[in-house]
Formats: structure tokens, C-alpha cells, sequence
């Protein structure tokens, strides 16, 4: 269906925005970024899929809905959210848009819906049968210079102690090839350069904090070297992103959640977007939560929405001539 489109002549590009949880400032960012991106000549076709009643959808060119929101309990918001993604993700698969673009969903409000994936990078695995889909921070501006910040989080969302399990050696290379794929192919980079940021402190002082720099990172990168990936590594937390901000390095492949999400919101809050690499069509997002305490009061700032939307089209452009080009 994509390529008949594509054979077709659809000119410009469409993407699904699901409006995330409707207790949230998702449907208001949506509508209010939706006016933005008009102001563009060539702005996409927008397709909003949420809950009706939360005021978003007279700003989408079109509006898919999944249920309708009287204000109920945490895991009806959960439900409705999760119902906007796998709708999203069906129009995406048949092609009848070529990216989607998703508000923020409550996580405790997705498991009391009775669903089972912590977040939406799992549950758009889940969905597409990607089964390591790869989770990137991307601001390509930032507070702190002029070069861009792209954080890959080689594990998403576990307990901080469930990570040194998951951390290993296949993980490992597998999120930093798959994340070399994504930056030639979506972002255009003939030839990226990633580091590998540590897992202990001072990348572990050579055995003094740990072991997992010789036990999984050595491994790791020797690999990854016969493969011809240019990764460095392991270089510590503390000043890894420092040096990717100066431009030494086009990502970061974070070992854990928070070690890369701390350094990537301290540079770029408001302006970065989260993209699912892996997955047989464009995702992005915007990099905020719910902010359940300042929903309906319009105050709400649009611009990571914004530019979630603004890449995705990005993205999905570069996707189209690809396919065009093969």
C-alpha cells in the first residue's frame, strides 16, 4: 500500500499524532503545534487519533476516534491512550500515513489499563514484531553549544537493578549497530561516530568499581571494530556527553535510563525529540511527560511537540526516497 501510494504521487507527507493520555497537555501540544507547522509551505497532513472531548482535534486535518473521554478513572485515560497507539501503528503498517508522532501516555496509567509494556518504544516493538526496537534522544540544537546531542539508551525502562543483567554483551552491539543504521539512514551521516558510555563510575578504575567495562564492554567493542563501526569506548559518564557536545561524537549509546536522560534533558529540554529506530516506519516524540498538574490551564509549551512533528517529517522524507531510490 505504501509504494502504491508512493506510485501514486502523494505529495506530501502524512503522519498520525496520537494525543497520548487525555488527562494530559498531549491533546492541547498536538493542537497547538499542529497550528505551528502550518505556518511551513509544505507542512504535513496531520491525522489526530485520540479520545474525543479533549478539545485537540478541530487542528488536525483529520481526527480517528478511539473512545470518548468523560473525565474517568486513570486506567480508562491508560486505555484510550494505548488504543490511539495501536491504531496509529495499524495506519502506519497499512500505509496510510508514513510516521506517526505520539503524545505522552501515563505509564501507571497504561498498567492499570491492563497493558504490558512500560512504555511506548516497548509497545511499538511489541506491535511491528521488532523485538530490540532502539530508543535515540535527538535535540540538533542545544543550550550548551552548537553541536547536536543524540543519546541512544541501549535499556529503556527497567529498575535501576535490573540493569547490569540486562546489560550485555549482544545488547550492547546490537543497540550501537542498530544506532549506526539509524543515523546513515535517517539522518544522513555518512559515517557516525558513537562512543559507549560507561556503566560505573570512571568507567570502573580498572576493576576497583566494577567489572562490567572488561566483562561486557571490551568484548563489545572489539566486535563492533570487525564490523567496521567507529565506536570509542568505555568512556564515563561524566564526560562522554561533555565531548559529544563539542562534537566528537554524532550519539551516545547510554547504558541505562536516567544516566543518559539527565545529561540529554540538562542540554535540551523543550527542543528534543525521542525517535524508535528499528521499526518499519517513523516514530518520534516529544521528550516530556504528562505534566498532569498544568493540563487545561495554557501553559503548555508546544515546541518539543513541534519539532517532534518537524522530524518526523524529516525522517519520513528521507524514508520515501529511499524507497524511491531502490
Amino acid at each position: 500500500i505504501a509504494m502504491a501510494e508512493l506510485a501514486g504521487g502523494r505529495s506530501r507527507i502524512r503522519l498520525a499524532v496520537t494525543l497520548g493520555d487525555p488527562r494530559g497537555i498531549g491533546p492541547e501540544v498536538a493542537a497547538a503545534a499542529a497550528r505551528a507547522v502550518r505556518a511551513d509551505a509544505s507542512s504535513p497532513e496531520l491525522v489526530f487519533v485520540g479520545a474525543a472531548d479533549t478539545g485537540a482535534e478541530p487542528d488536525a486535518d483529520s481526527f480517528v476516534e478511539v473512545g470518548t473521554w468523560a473525565g474517568g478513572s486513570p486506567a480508562e485515560a491508560g486505555r484510550l491512550a494505548a488504543l490511539a497507539v495501536e491504531h496509529g501503528a495499524r495506519l502506519a503498517l497499512d500505509g496510510a500515513v508514513d510516521g506517526i508522532v505520539t503524545a505522552p501516555i501515563d505509564k501507571a496509567a497504561l498498567l492499570a489499563a491492563g497493558w504490558p509494556d512500560p512504555g511506548h518504544t516497548e509497545l511499538l516493538g511489541r506491535l511491528t514484531g521488532v523485538r530490540e526496537p532502539v530508543m535515540m534522544m535527538c535535540a540538533e540544537r542545544t543550550a550548551l553549544g552548537a553541536f547536536p546531542l543524540r543519546v541512544v539508551l541501549a535499556t529503556t525502562h527497567l529498575a535501576l537493578r535490573a540493569v547490569p543483567a540486562a546489560l550485555t554483551i549482544d545488547r550492547l552491539i546490537q543497540q550501537t549497530v542498530a544506532a549506526e543504521d539509524g543515523l546513515r539512514s535517517g539522518f544522513g551521516i555518512a559515517s557516525p561516530r558513537l562512543a559507549l558510555c560507561a556503566l560505573n563510575p570512571h568507567a570502573s578504575d580498572g576493576g576497583r568499581f566494577g567489572d562490567e567495562e572488561s566483562i561486557l564492554y571490551e568484548p563489545a567493542l572489539a566486535r563492533l571494530r570487525t564490523l567496521g563501526v567507529d565506536a570509542a569506548g568505555p568512556i564515563p559518564a561524566d564526560t562522554v556527553f561533555v565531548r559529544a557536545l563539542r562534537g566528537e561524537f554524532d550519539a551516545v549509546i547510554a547504558p541505562y535510563h536516567d544516566v543518559g536522560m539527565a545529561a540529554f534533558k540538562t542540554a535540551s529540554f523543550g527542543q528534543g525529540v525521542n525517535v524508535t529506530m528499528g521499526l518499519p516506519f517513523v516514530r518520534t516524540s516529544p521528550d516530556h511527560g504528562t505534566a498532569l498538574d498544568i493540563a487545561g490551564r495554557g501553559v503548555a509549551d508546544a515546541s518539543s511537540m513541534i519539532e517532534a512533528i518537524r522530524m518526523a517529517e524529516r525522517l519520513a522524507l528521507r524514508r520515501r526516497d529511499a524507497l524511491l531510490r531502490a
